[in-house]
């Protein structure tokens, strides 16, 4: 995780859940709350806002709780309903942190603002991953042999992603670029169809969350080169790091964080928080994150908050150096 950082003035009213009170103060349970996730169902996120979803029911906060997908745009359909929704924590929406920190930088037309929303919590942290499929020789079985085989096959040399603009692009993109290596980008509409196609050989690698390839690890249908963490993955212990391979900023450890609309009360809020930070500490959510690659990881909203800022201003100047934009 980032250094923690004191940037709450530019998320407006994050500061004030500092001192709210207790529980006993908060307001009658919520009848149902409802989880939008902006990719489709069966990714590793999809899994966050499933469990703590079944855990928040019947809580101070809610008394029921369901997940809608609203997947495409990378994510940003989930935020953008999100910032148009009654701020009476009724909507929450589980995103990844670049689409607060890094979806400003590369969309010129974004319909949302950082301020638009108000962190609640982090959820999970999760490691990023390089891997290659069918399409790819066999013998490729190490970073530093992908790039040399895509730069033999500069036809064949694609990576997917769950969506251009998202972190797994960005990652790829600064691969490509401190490699001297071309890398063709093929966004997707989440992880799933990307792994799909990726499993299926319609394209040689994709970047995607670590924990989605799990499965396919099993019987080697992918092989995973290089994760995206400043350490190595606690699920992927015998894959290296870039940083360890020679590529120190292509480094990533991104995390999916819950939000409410902006303008939400308060005590709403810190209903909210609790409720969702009890549910990241039962021992069956931590197990079900852990099987696809996820590590439970609830905060305050201020700490959140300073994470995501401290994001934002690291991605500032790589995503510049890339070059990359929605109309590029």
């Amino acid at each position: 995780m980032q250094h923690r950082r004191q940037f709450l003035h530019t998320l407006g009213g994050a500061a004030a859940l500092g001192a709210l009170s207790p529980l006993s103060a908060f307001a009658q349970a919520i009848e149902q709350v409802k989880i939008m996730y902006g990719f489709p169902a069966g990714s590793a996120g999809d899994t966050v806002a499933r469990r703590v979803a079944e855990k928040i029911a019947g809580t101070p906060y809610a008394k029921g709780a369901y997940v809608e997908n609203k997947p495409g745009a990378g994510g940003r359909i989930a935020v953008e309903t999100l910032k148009n929704s009654t701020p009476d924590g009724s909507v929450l929406t589980l995103a990844p942190v670049s689409a607060l920190s890094v979806y400003p930088y590369i969309y010129p037309k974004l319909t949302y603002k950082p301020e638009d929303v108000t962190p609640v919590s982090i959820g999970a942290i999760m490691f990023h991953g390089l891997a290659v499929g069918p399409a790819v020789p066999a013998e490729v079985k190490t970073l530093k042999d992908f790039l040399a085989w895509a730069k033999a096959n500069p036809g064949q040399a694609s990576y997917g992603s769950p969506g251009a603009g998202s972190m797994p692009h960005l990652l790829g993109a600064l691969l490509g670029m401190r490699s001297g290596v071309e890398l063709k980008h093929v966004p997707y509409r989440g992880t799933v169809p990307s792994i799909t196609d990726l499993v299926g050989g319609q394209i040689a690698a994709a970047m995607n969350p670590s924990g989605d390839y799990l499965q396919y690890m099993k019987n080697g249908r992918v092989r995973v080169l290089a994760t995206s963490g400043k350490k190595r993955s606690p699920y992927l212990p015998d894959v290296p790091t870039f940083t360890e391979l020679g590529y120190p900023d292509v480094t990533s450890e991104e995390w999916f964080g819950f939000y409410a609309p902006a303008k939400t009360p308060a005590a709403t809020l810190a209903s909210a928080n609790a409720a969702i930070n009890a549910a990241l500490k039962d021992k069956s959510v931590i197990d079900s994150l852990a099987l696809v690659g996820l590590v439970a990881h609830g905060t305050t909203a201020q700490d959140m908050a300073a994470d995501q800022k401290a994001e934002y201003e690291r991605w500032g100047p790589l995503v510049k150096q890339i070059g990359f934009t929605a109309e590029s």
